[in-house]
């Protein structure tokens, strides 16, 4: 869809992923597009050096969201809220779907 203009479907896919939940950790995208995670982190690490991402730790996970500081911050999440609504509905379910509580030992998923 925008791969074209982001350059790769690794770049596109992680772009996607944080204009749908915020911010979000290489291991969560790569299950949640099926991708590995080295690809992923490779593209968080690019995006974060080109000042479009940024990244905290919390505890010993790297979570990363956008840059409130980016100066065309507006201008791409606006392009990724309009290629989220071309995306087909079980895509988007599935991106949106934030399951954070803790489960209980052994309990079946």
């Amino acid at each position: 869809m925008i791969e074209a203009i982001v350059g790769s479907e690794g770049a596109e896919r992680v772009l996607l992923f944080l204009a749908a939940r915020g911010s979000g950790y290489p291991r969560e995208i790569a299950n949640s597009w099926s991708m590995d995670v080295s690809t992923v982190q490779n593209q968080l690490l690019r995006m974060e050096r080109d000042g479009l991402l940024v990244s905290r730790k919390v505890g010993r996970t790297r979570v990363f969201e956008f840059n409130p500081r980016y100066v065309f911050k507006d201008e791409v999440k606006a392009l990724l809220a309009k290629a989220l609504k071309q995306l087909p509905s079980e895509v988007l379910e599935q991106l949106t779907l934030l399951r954070t509580r803790p489960r209980r030992t052994g309990k079946p998923l």
